[in-house]
């Protein structure tokens, strides 16, 4: 995932809201948003088999973005994707899941994972800051700490913002979120050891570089505090698709 915003434990009727792009090379494979053998429910890396976003039915979720600093990039056998799908498989609370990866963050490229159960939720970056119980409110993150103030994170926490204050969100609200292929002005571009052209592609909420790469699918969750979740993924790569999963947590 490259762009999340999300309110947490904030709203009279959702304890979670959330629209989530994934960017990603086209040419990677990958299986829609399903339930997998596990219980979870989530897309699948068919490359190295883990996930970017996903819930478990006991009341687990888990949602991953990359960290962008290219001086830091190299190879790792290690899928970041591994890290979603391992909590959301296993039965400890976030906090103690967190602290289990801690030892061994720097195995992995850069990333942000948020792990969340019935009653909290942390974040993890392996670029510092350490492990953060994230608090109630609207929050965004892109390829940076959370809520670092890129142009598209703003805009994002904005307009997530101005709908939960007009109405109850619906799942067709959530996904006019995050589409906007407006690139940031030059003098806002985060310096992350792109190039000029590519740090400008990438600054818009929705990519397309060329046919090789951007956004790939739109994920929108809706949590209530009656325990109903519904998942609703719209994928544009290779085609249009459509993925719905609703279900009670228990």
């Amino acid at each position: 995932m490259c762009l999340i915003t999300f309110s947490w434990n904030q709203h009279p009727k959702y304890k979670l809201i959330l629209v989530a792009n994934r960017d990603e090379y086209f040419k990677r494979p990958s299986q829609s948003l399903h339930q997998w053998e596990s219980g979870i429910y989530a897309g699948k890396d068919l490359k190295a088999g883990g996930t970017w976003l996903g819930f478990h039915p006991s009341g687990r979720f888990a949602a991953l973005t990359n960290f962008r600093d290219m001086s830091r990039e190299a190879p790792r056998e290690r899928s970041r994707g591994e890290l979603v799908s391992g909590f959301l498989e296993s039965k400890v609370d976030p906090l103690s899941y967190l602290q289990g990866v801690e030892p061994y963050k720097n195995e992995y490229n850069g990333f942000n994972l948020l792990v969340a159960d019935k009653n909290k939720l942390y974040i993890l970056s392996n670029f510092g800051q350490g492990i953060q119980e994230v608090g109630s409110g609207v929050h965004a993150i892109s390829n940076a700490f959370l809520n670092s103030p890129w142009p598209k994170v703003n805009l994002a926490r904005q307009q997530f913002g101005d709908l939960l204050r007009h109405k109850a969100p619906e799942m067709e609200d959530l996904h006019q979120l995050l589409q906007s292929t407006d690139r940031a002005p030059d003098d806002q571009l985060p310096a992350t050891g792109l190039s000029k052209e590519l740090e400008r592609e990438v600054s818009a909420q929705f990519i397309r570089v060329d046919d090789y790469y951007g956004t790939v699918n739109t994920t929108a969750l809706l949590w209530d505090k009656d325990g109903e979740v519904h998942l609703r993924e719209v994928r544009t790569i290779p085609e249009r698709q459509v993925s719905d999963c609703a279900f009670r947590v228990n």
